[in-house]
C-alpha cells in the first residue's frame, strides 16, 4: 500500500508549490506496492509507470498463493492475468475465483478484459501448428492489454506459397510477431516483405539438433533481414508486451502537439 507519510509529503510539496503536479505524478509512480503475507509484494503502480499492469507468473507458486495474489490484484486492476497456468491448477482456482477465465492453448488465466483502446494491429504469424501455444500466449496477452490482434497460422517456409498467398495481411500489419521453431527461418522471410517492426519468437519445437529452440534463436539473431527484434525461446508473452509498447509509443506520437 502507499505509505501515508510519503504520500502526504508529496501532496504537501505540490500544495506549497515546491513540486509541480507533473513532478508529483512521477514520484507517485514509484510509491505503491502491497505486501501479501511473506511471499509477495504487489506492484499496483506498474500500469501507471509502464502502461500495463503487473502479470502473475504462475509456475512455482502454490494454489493458495495464487488465490491471494489474484484477489488483491483484482481489487485495484481492471485486468488480472496469470501466465503459464496449468489446466489442473486453473480448475482449482476457478472454484475460489469464479470470475477467472481460462485460455487452455495459451495457458493464461484472466479476470476482466480491456476493450480495444489503441490504434494499430498486432499481427501474429506462426510457422507451424506446433507453434500455436506460444503464438496464442502472444495473442491473448495482447488482447487482454487492449490491442487488436490478427492471427495467421501455419505458413512456414516449408510451403512458402501459403505465406505469399496472405501477403496482404503482412502489408496491413503495424507490428508483426513471427513464431517459429525448427530452423527458425520464417521471421527473416516475413521481415523481407514487411514495412513494420518484426518481433521474432523462437520456439522449442524441433528435432534433437534444434537444441530445444537454441537453433531457431541463433538463426533469428543472425538474420540478414532488417527490422527484426528477437525475444527468448517460447516467450510469447514478452513478444506481445514489446509489440504493445511499440504501438503505445506510436499512438503517443500520433497525438497533436
Amino acid at each position: 500500500m502507499v505509505d501515508r507519510n510519503s504520500l502526504e509529503t508529496i501532496l504537501s510539496a505540490i500544495a506549497q508549490g515546491k513540486l509541480s503536479p507533473e513532478e508529483g505524478a512521477e514520484k507517485l509512480k514509484y510509491l505503491s506496492f502491497e505486501p501479501i503475507g511473506d511471499f509477495a509484494k504487489i506492484d499496483h503502480h506498474r500500469q501507471l509507470r509502464t502502461g500495463f499492469p503487473e502479470v502473475i507468473w504462475s509456475q512455482g507458486k502454490t494454489t493458495e498463493q495464487m488465490i491471494q495474489i489474484m484477489e488483491v490484484m483484482h481489487q485495484k486492476s481492471p485486468v488480472v492475468m496469470a501466465t503459464r497456468l496449468e489446466p489442473d491448477i486453473a480448475e482449482i482456482l476457478q472454484t475460489y475465483v469464479p470470475d477467472l477465465r481460462y485460455y487452455p492453448m495459451a495457458k493464461i488465466g484472466a479476470i476482466g478484459q480491456n476493450p480495444v483502446k489503441y490504434r494499430g494491429k498486432i499481427s501474429i504469424v506462426t510457422a507451424g501448428t506446433a507453434d500455436l501455444p506460444v503464438a496464442e500466449e502472444s495473442a491473448i496477452t495482447a488482447q487482454l492489454c487492449g490491442f487488436e490482434v490478427v492471427r495467421l497460422w501455419d505458413v512456414g517456409v516449408a510451403g512458402i506459397h501459403r505465406l505469399l498467398s496472405h501477403s496482404h495481411l503482412i502489408a496491413e500489419a503495424d507490428v508483426l510477431i513471427v513464431v517459429a521453431g525448427m530452423e527458425g527461418a520464417l521471421p527473416s522471410v516475413v521481415a523481407g516483405l514487411a514495412s513494420c517492426p518484426v518481433i521474432a519468437v523462437p520456439t522449442s519445437i524441433g528435432y534433437g539438433a534444434s537444441f530445444g529452440g537454441l537453433s531457431a534463436l541463433l538463426t533469428m539473431l543472425n538474420s540478414c533481414a532488417t527490422g527484426i527484434g528477437v525475444v527468448n525461446i517460447d516467450n510469447g508473452f514478452g513478444a506481445a508486451m514489446l509489440a504493445g509498447q511499440i504501438l503505445r509509443l506510436a499512438n503517443k506520437f500520433s497525438q497533436p502537439l
